[in-house]
């Protein structure tokens, strides 16, 4: 049970690192493909080599996440084979529909907009992406919603053999521990995103950058959004502890509270029989870990958004450093509210009628701890793959870039010309 419980835990946090800059990143590409389309040329011309860099970023994290994603829904037939007996036919709907969005019309946008520049009118192009991005946000939903029956079951009704089927899609879809939790998860994406491009925009101005007003305006681009989806995860943190109280074992773990636990673990023994309900007592160390980064990285964002005046940011090399390594503390934060949420329901799956024991595939050990291995190896192996490939394309700057290029911008000797017309060549690159 420990094994698969592992498992779970460790494959979806991979994951999820992935699905949050992909969150974070859309609107800011959709915000700058717009300026690029709507700005005067001189402007223009800024906000296209903006939206062709910041884009081929989100392209990489999107392109290894979508590997990931494929990765995870293999272990509900390998497994989870209890869970998807009892209550497939329940988030089957949700997970069908999650499938049909992302791996469908999202992708299908996505080639359509890499695939389409200076092929179709600038209008279709940026609509190209705008889908992208609502079928982004619209995946995240549906996967909420899944979640969130885990959570707090409704919407079905229990047959004669015990497995659930659905009733009430419209419970399922409104389900009170699903859509204030997707909201969370929105804001802390922008929080993720944001504070990437601030800190990858500010490495950039610390090694002398050949293209100052990309990354001018990347930098305050990436604090303004990084500092709103903080300030707005921290507003809606505090509504989502209502919802923490459904589960009184989550709540009396998180706030560190022994004697509630205690009163929990004696009333679901004497409710569900013998065992261990009780959610391990390090998800308050998660809890304060969280709102501690939370509030660390609102308030990095509030001072350095104070260096904006008479564009003292960029000179100040403390505050750049500072930025530069603000870039992990939102997955720190992320991490930490997603073990929360999972793992303070424990030992439930399906909280009040499944366990994880009951949940597991009838496996051995042995076959668990293989799977564990090689789940965890594949997804460790792309997580370092997509930062390698973030930092190479982030130190290569925009005069290297791969999105929107025709071969009408190479010169014969294969050099890419920079966004004055001078031939850049191979820059050097320094560690990022």
């Amino acid at each position: 049970m420990e094994l698969g419980r592992l498992q779970f835990a460790l494959t979806a946090f991979f994951h999820f690192s992935f699905v949050v800059l992909t969150l974070g990143m859309a609107p800011v590409v959709a915000y700058l493909n717009t300026r690029a389309v709507l700005s005067k040329k001189a402007n223009k011309l800024v906000f296209e080599r903006m939206t062709r860099f910041w884009g081929q970023i989100y392209v990489i994290n999107y392109a290894l996440g979508i590997v990931t994603g494929l990765v995870m829904e293999f272990q509900f037939g390998l497994s989870w084979s209890g869970l998807s007996h009892l209550a497939g036919d329940v988030f089957g709907t949700t997970l069908a529909m999650e499938t049909i969005v992302a791996f469908f019309v999202e992708s299908t946008f996505l080639g359509v907009w890499i695939f389409g520049w200076n092929q179709l009118p600038k209008w279709a192009h940026l609509l190209s992406f705008y889908v992208v991005t609502l079928t982004a946000y619209a995946s995240a939903f549906w996967i909420m919603v899944t979640n969130g029956f885990m959570q707090k079951p409704v919407g079905f009704a229990e047959r004669d053999d015990g497995t659930l089927y659905l009733t009430d899609l419209g419970a399922l879809l409104t389900n009170q521990s699903a859509l204030p939790a997707l909201f969370h998860v929105l804001t802390a994406s922008l929080g993720v995103g944001g504070f990437l491009i601030a800190g990858a925009s500010a490495w950039h101005f610390l090694r002398g950058t050949r293209d100052p007003e990309v990354f001018r305006r990347s930098l305050r681009t990436g604090v303004t959004v990084g500092v709103l989806g903080i300030w707005l995860t921290v507003l809606n943190g505090f509504s989502q502890l209502s919802f923490v109280g459904d589960q009184e074992g989550k709540s009396a773990a998180i706030h560190g509270d022994t004697k509630a636990l205690a009163q929990y673990q004696a009333e679901m023994v004497e409710r569900f029989g013998p065992g261990d309900y009780a959610p391990p007592g390090w998800l308050s160390t998660a809890f304060t870990t969280m709102q501690m980064v939370g509030y660390l990285c609102w308030t990095i964002g509030v001072v350095a958004a104070c260096f904006f005046f008479r564009r003292r940011i960029e000179r100040n090399r403390t505050m750049l450093r500072i930025l530069l390594c603000t870039i992990p503390l939102p997955y720190v934060a992320v991490a930490c509210g997603w073990l929360i949420r999972e793992m303070g329901r424990q030992p439930w799956v399906v909280y009040g009628r499944l366990t994880v024991q009951d949940a597991l595939s009838d496996v051995s050990a042995a076959s668990m701890l293989f799977s564990l291995i090689a789940f965890v190896t594949v997804f460790a192996v792309l997580a370092v793959t997509d930062w390698l490939l973030i930092a190479r394309a982030v130190r290569r700057g925009t005069e290297d870039t791969f999105l929107g290029v025709t071969l009408g911008e190479e010169d014969a000797s294969g050099e890419t010309p920079d966004h004055e017309g001078r031939n850049t060549g191979s820059p050097a690159e320094p560690a990022f």
